[in-house]
């Protein structure tokens, strides 16, 4: 878990990046801005600035696909910095330069660009120095309403910015710096095209731990079930409902995974168990994510997971049928005089 509530910001400089393909520039600030005096501003750029990131589980690394960390020019300078190497406000300049080199494509918004060094950062219970790279891009229009000679004045800002919509963000936590620093990310422009964020200008990805080896498992398993059982097996959808039910069961009230035992437990049939680790195999491939074959389970990507898992089947507009478990209890058919489908539902009481 990641908690910012005792951090304190030492540096923060401000530079503005524009888009490179629609022939805009970047300016870079000629210094740090000066926080230590305003008793006000800081508290309201912590908001800004880490509020996004308060429930966020997802761990992600610096990477490069060449398998050279050095190469990855936000990993470079940012670990020269936590070296000593290099000055914060330069730091920030040579960031603020490689953002600007990767925004080409023509619907990138161009923003002001926040660098900023903090300290007492929790990461998973133990405190570190960190920095915050954030972007704004959009600017909304807001009314001031001030006394004014016995009555009000009313005035207005065009183009301020909103400190409770963060648009793009990442903290890089100064620890396993060799492994490519531990490192949480937002970006909540919800563009297709602004995928340049996280995979052009940070190159991550997620780092594999139980949380992700968990969540992606799951994942991989339902995407199993919804997409490739039927190349095989004829599957009713209570059927396939009944599979995840089981696998979800199994990730709530086991401490660890064991693959053998999943197999056996949750899949059931060994001409299907064979068919879901080939289909694993080909995700931890796709994605460089490989599966181990024990873990230990993270409770909290199993809640994170939960809501993926439907247990409803929808009939038409008139009904819908959650499904728990107990799959003999639900039937179908064909009515050959009302020419429609039905479901025929066993149980003892009706609940109020």
């Amino acid at each position: 878990m990641f908690f910012h509530q005792d951090a304190i910001f030492e540096n923060l400089s401000i530079h503005h990046v524009g888009n490179k393909s629609n022939d805009e520039f970047y300016i870079l600030s000629e210094q740090p801005i000066e926080l230590h005096n305003d008793e006000i501003l800081p508290d309201l750029l912590m908001q800004y600035f880490m509020k996004p990131f308060a429930k966020l589980t997802e761990v992600n690394r610096f990477f490069h696909p060449n398998e050279e960390l050095q190469l990855n020019e936000v990993y470079h300078f940012t670990k020269k910095f936590f070296d000593g190497d290099i000055p914060f406000h330069e730091y920030s300049q040579q960031v603020a330069k490689h953002l600007y080199e990767v925004s080409e494509h023509p619907k990138i918004k161009s923003g002001e660009l926040y660098v900023v060094s903090l300290k007492n950062v929790q990461m998973e219970g133990e405190d570190h120095n960190a920095v915050g790279i954030f972007k704004s891009e959009n600017k909304e229009a807001y009314l001031k309403v001030y006394p004014q000679q016995g009555g009000f004045e009313l005035n207005y800002e065009q183009e301020a910015i909103n400190i409770n919509k963060l648009d793009k963000g990442v903290v890089i936590v100064n620890t396993e710096a060799e492994e490519g620093f531990k490192v949480l990310v937002v970006d909540q422009t919800n563009q297709s095209d602004a995928v340049y964020w996280k995979d052009n200008f940070l190159q991550l990805k997620s780092r594999n731990d139980n949380f992700q080896q968990t969540g992606n498992l799951m994942k991989v398993y339902k995407n199993f079930v919804n997409e490739k059982l039927d190349d095989i097996f004829e599957l009713e959808k209570a059927d396939k409902i009944e599979l995840l039910n089981r696998s979800m069961n199994y990730f709530k009230t086991k401490e660890t995974f064991d693959n053998t035992e999943f197999e056996e437990e949750v899949i059931g049939n060994p001409k299907a168990a064979s068919l879901f680790n080939e289909f694993k195999d080909q995700f931890a491939e796709e994605f460089d994510m490989p599966f181990q074959a024990n873990f230990d389970i993270a409770t909290p990507a199993v809640k994170k997971m939960q809501s993926a898992y439907k247990s409803v089947i929808k009939l038409d507009k008139n009904f819908h049928i959650y499904i728990h478990g107990k799959r003999e209890y639900l039937e179908q058919g064909y009515d050959d005089d009302k020419g429609m489908n039905y479901y025929k539902l066993f149980y003892k009481n009706e609940s109020e």
